[in-house]
C-alpha cells in the first residue's frame, strides 16, 4: 500500500468504550498543519497488543501512525507538528515519551541507568504524580526503548504477534526491530510541558511479564550492550 504523506491515524486497541471516548476526545482537539488529515481506528477483540497492531497498520494507508493506549490522554495540541518536525530526519523511525538511553540486561526499560522523557501519571482519582526523568539537550534524545503508552512511528514494521502474543514488551521489541532496520528512537524535549497524561490503574506486575521477558531476552539478549 503506498503511504500517504498527509496523514495521521491513531491506532488503539480497545475494550473499554469509556476510556477510549476520553481519549478520542483529547484526540480530537489536537490542531492538524494545513494539509493533513486524520484517522482515528479503534481495534477490538485485539488477540494481543502486536496483533491488534498489526491489523491496524494494515488498515491504513498514512505514513504516520500513532499507536497509544486507550487510558492515554494527549494533551500537547501541537502533537502532530511536532511529529512532522521530528520525522523531517529520515533516519528516526520512531518517537516515544519516555524510556531508556540503554537497555540493561533485564531487558526492563525503566531498570536503565539513565532514563529520559516525562508522562503525567493519574492512575488513582485526586492522585497525579509527574513522572519526570532526564530531558534531552536538545530537541530530542535517541534512546534504545520507550514505554509503549505512545508510540509514534513514519514506517511501518511488522509487530512481532508470533513471539509476543500478550500485552508486555511489545513496545521494546518494536524499538529493537527499528535499530535492526538502521532506524532511530527518539524521545522529544518535555521540559516546559509533558505532551502526555497515562491513567492506569496501580496494580503488581503481571505474572505472565516474566514470561515475555524471557522471550525478549532469547530474541534480543545478544544485541544488548548494557551501561555499567
Amino acid at each position: 500500500m503506498k503511504k500517504n504523506a498527509g496523514k495521521v491515524c491513531f491506532i488503539t486497541c480497545v475494550n473499554d468504550a469509556d476510556w477510549y471516548n476520553e481519549c478520542l476526545l483529547y484526540l480530537k482537539h489536537l490542531r492538524l498543519p494545513a494539509g493533513m488529515e486524520v484517522e482515528y481506528l479503534p481495534i477490538s477483540a485485539a488477540a494481543s497488543m502486536c496483533e491488534g497492531y498489526n491489523r491496524g497498520m494494515t488498515k491504513s494507508d498514512a505514513k504516520y501512525k500513532v499507536y497509544l493506549h486507550q487510558d492515554t490522554l494527549v494533551v500537547n495540541k501541537n502533537l502532530v507538528q511536532d511529529l512532522l518536525d521530528i520525522f523531517m530526519d529520515e533516519t528516526i523511525g520512531l518517537v516515544g515519551v519516555i524510556g531508556c538511553r540503554t537497555l540493561p540486561k533485564s531487558g526492563v526499560w525503566w531498570d536503565g541507568l539513565r532514563t529520559y522523557g516525562r508522562v503525567l501519571h493519574a492512575c488513582e482519582p485526586e492522585s497525579v504524580v509527574d513522572s519526570q526523568c532526564r530531558q534531552p539537550e536538545g530537541r530530542y534524545q535517541e534512546v534504545e526503548a520507550v514505554d509503549g503508552l505512545f508510540l509514534a512511528t513514519q514506517y511501518d514494521l511488522h509487530w512481532r504477534e508470533e513471539l509476543f502474543t500478550g500485552w508486555h514488551l511489545y513496545d521494546t521489541s518494536v524499538c529493537m526491530e527499528m535499530k535492526r532496520r538502521g532506524y532511530r528512537v527518539v524521545i522529544p524535549d518535555q521540559a516546559e510541558d509533558f505532551w502526555c497524561i497515562h491513567c492506569p490503574k496501580e496494580k503488581p506486575l503481571a505474572h505472565e511479564y516474566k514470561k515475555y521477558q524471557k522471550i525478549f531476552l532469547k530474541e534480543y539478549g545478544d544485541e544488548l550492550r548494557p551501561e555499567v
